[in-house]
């Protein structure tokens, strides 16, 4: 079992998302994360996929997707050099004086953005590696548990122009 990626470049329109990831439900193949947008051509969208697999289950995955009609091309990611980043958003609830304060000089260093900051909550935001992303809220969760929300938005991945 190895961590894929894929892109796809399907068309932009209504039930292609639906059918795509019906394809992976219908078959029972799992999706690690899959994020969606539209290309700079408005009548393509582009679909970053990451699952976890096998390679014998890969190759039908790729075989599947290419026979999809909306799909116009996939693209293999997993064995090029990639650059690949991740949003996430860390909301810390419950603050003291000093845990903000803390939050502040934490974000300098792992390079997070403070976005918000009541008297009481602050707002983080993360682009980064979906590895080094899974890292902070690992770390964060250990000193504020209970008192953390998140949201991730999958990642994005692109070959190197090397």
């Amino acid at each position: 079992m190895k961590k894929r990626w894929l892109n796809l470049y399907v068309e932009n329109s209504i039930g292609v998302l639906a059918k795509i990831s019906g394809l992976f439900s219908a078959k029972a193949y799992n999706l690690d994360s899959l994020t969606v947008g539209a290309t700079e051509d408005t009548t393509i969208s582009r679909m970053t996929i990451g699952l976890t697999s096998d390679d014998k289950t890969f190759e039908q995955v790729k075989k599947q997707l290419g026979r999809c009609i909306e799909v116009i091309k996939v693209v293999d990611l997993t064995e090029l050099p990639i650059h690949q980043k991740e949003l996430v958003f860390l909301t810390i609830h419950s603050c003291t004086p000093q845990e903000i304060e803390m939050l502040f000089k934490t974000a300098q260093v792992l390079e997070l953005t403070v976005l918000d900051c009541t008297g009481t909550a602050v707002m983080l935001q993360s682009v980064h590696s979906e590895a080094t992303n899974t890292r902070i809220i690992e770390r964060l969760g250990k000193t504020y548990k209970n008192r953390m929300t998140l949201s991730r938005s999958g990642p994005l991945a692109e070959k190197t122009l090397i």
